[in-house]
């Protein structure tokens, strides 16, 4: 199954919880895209904490092969530019990924 993931929320429990179903989704050999939206888009910036290690769920969503993308207009809105976490997108990726998944989740 390709599932699809908008994270439109900078909340570290939201976005923690996204990048947990997406690695055991990843695991269970299904296919997994990650779209970054909203507050979504400072993923970057979300700081580690005793409860939510985002930057070391990030970091194994990616090696197990995850894909993540982050809408350019919602970083151009915050004064950010492309990181290091993910490449700029359109609506139209955002669309196609719509499109080619199976299931599509909203969190935030």
């Amino acid at each position: 199954m390709k599932l699809g993931i908008i994270l439109q929320s900078n909340k570290p429990e939201h976005a923690w919880n996204t990048f947990r179903l997406g690695i055991t989704a990843l695991k269970a050999e299904h296919q997994v895209e990650i779209f970054l939206m909203n507050e979504g888009s400072e993923l970057d910036t979300i700081p580690d904490s005793k409860d939510f290690d985002i930057s070391v769920k990030v970091a194994e969503f990616k090696e197990l092969r995850g894909e993540i993308y982050a809408c350019g207009t919602c970083l151009k809105l915050r004064g950010k530019e492309e990181s290091k976490v993910c490449p700029i997108s359109t609506m139209s990726d955002l669309l196609k990924m719509v499109e080619s998944s199976d299931k599509v989740l909203v969190f935030g």
